[in-house]
């Protein structure tokens, strides 16, 4: 009677006693921004690499508009053909026409600094802008395939054959994207490019373009639309690997675990690219008058349909003959001033963009995991 007195008394003490409550389960995981779950995604690479060339052509343009007004006022534009027009982004053939064209304007001018006060006190400002309407719209598409194509092949290489102890990408999977990159941009990017010249030709808007194209493939057959592809690949592909390869280096060197700064690659961009252009520069001399040689053709079909195409070694032969291997490297001092800041600004800004939109990606799977506890 007694034992089970007692253990009535527990269980009514069990009853009374309030059980602990467990704590709700709580969510430790270390979430680091290199985590693959948080890679940029194809269309934000789009939109960084759209945000990139739209900065390096708003802040390049004006240079190459005083570079080509300094030359206007020596008598190189005065043969009505054509000339090389670049934002550090994409070389554009433009014609030499007659009346008080952007690059004829009279005012005689002593320098780079003099040309911008000259040209921003006399015409406007936006006159060292002159041209950048079409630069937007070959230079967009055209990086926009170019960043996204590299960093897509570049990823997926460097998951499949890095190395495993030391998660070092192989030398060659920069290279490799590099090279495809530029590749398919160019490919791309080439017909455009040869429509907007024979557009300025004959003066037409964009809204021709279909007539453009009808023109220039009943003359020239399809594969016209990609004239001088050849040595733009010659020149761009070379650089192109050179530069990835460089700038991938520098990278791992000098933060192997950790996403690089602004600065950073600001730097380590204009280094690349530095080193890239003075490697590629006989190819960009020679690529420089097969694309005018091209030119002329449009501008002049009647004139120039007859003469045969001048192929790439014989313009190397041409250069050499010359003026020997310093003929090869003519016009380098103004062709690294161009194309280092013009690397630094837009893979800076490409890689601003990709640690933006990784932070992104990383807050955005922290709200919906927290979400479910």
């Amino acid at each position: 009677m007694r034992q089970t007195s007692i253990n009535s008394q527990y269980k009514l003490y069990e009853m009374a006693t309030p059980k602990p409550v467990p704590s709700p389960q709580v969510h430790t995981e270390v979430l680091s921004q290199s985590d693959p779950r948080f890679r940029v995604k194809p269309f934000q690479q789009m939109a960084a690499a759209c945000t990139g060339a739209v900065m390096t052509s708003l802040i390049m343009t004006p240079l190459d508009v005083v570079k080509i007004r300094l030359q206007a006022q020596q008598m190189a534009l005065l043969s009505k053909q054509c000339f090389i027009f670049c934002n550090g982004l994409m070389d554009h053939v433009c014609p030499c026409l007659g009346g008080d064209q952007w690059y004829r304007r009279p005012s005689p001018f002593t320098g780079t600094l003099d040309a911008i006060i000259k040209i921003s006190r006399n015409e406007g400002i936006t006159s060292l802008w002159s041209g950048l309407s079409p630069t937007l719209v070959l230079a967009i598409p055209s990086t926009v395939v170019y960043f996204t194509t590299y960093e897509q092949l570049r990823t997926r290489l460097n998951d499949r054959y890095k190395d495993p102890v030391t998660n070092k990408q192989p030398i060659w999977v920069p290279m490799l994207s590099g090279l495809t990159a530029r590749f398919s941009a160019a490919t791309c990017v080439s017909p455009m490019e040869l429509v907007r010249t024979k557009m300025q030709s004959q003066r037409l808007s964009y809204l021709d373009v279909h007539y453009v194209i009808k023109g220039l493939v009943k003359l020239h057959g399809y594969k016209g639309l990609w004239k001088g592809l050849t040595a733009t690949l010659c020149r761009d592909v070379p650089f192109s690997g050179i530069y990835w390869v460089c700038y991938e280096y520098l990278k791992s060197y000098f933060y192997p675990e950790e996403n690089v700064t602004f600065w950073f690659s600001f730097l380590a961009g204009s280094a690349s690219g530095t080193i890239a252009a003075f490697i590629t520069t006989p190819f960009d001399v020679v690529k420089t008058h097969q694309q005018i040689d091209i030119a002329a053709q449009i501008y002049k079909d009647e004139e120039m349909q007859k003469k045969p195409k001048k192929s790439m070694f014989y313009w190397f032969r041409r250069m050499y003959a010359e003026n020997g291997v310093r003929g090869l490297y003519t016009g380098l001092t103004p062709r690294v001033a161009k194309i280092a800041p013009a690397c630094a600004i837009m893979v800076s800004t490409f890689e601003y963009g990709k640690n933006f939109f990784e932070v992104y990606n990383m807050n955005r799977y922290k709200r919906q995991h927290e979400a479910e506890f």
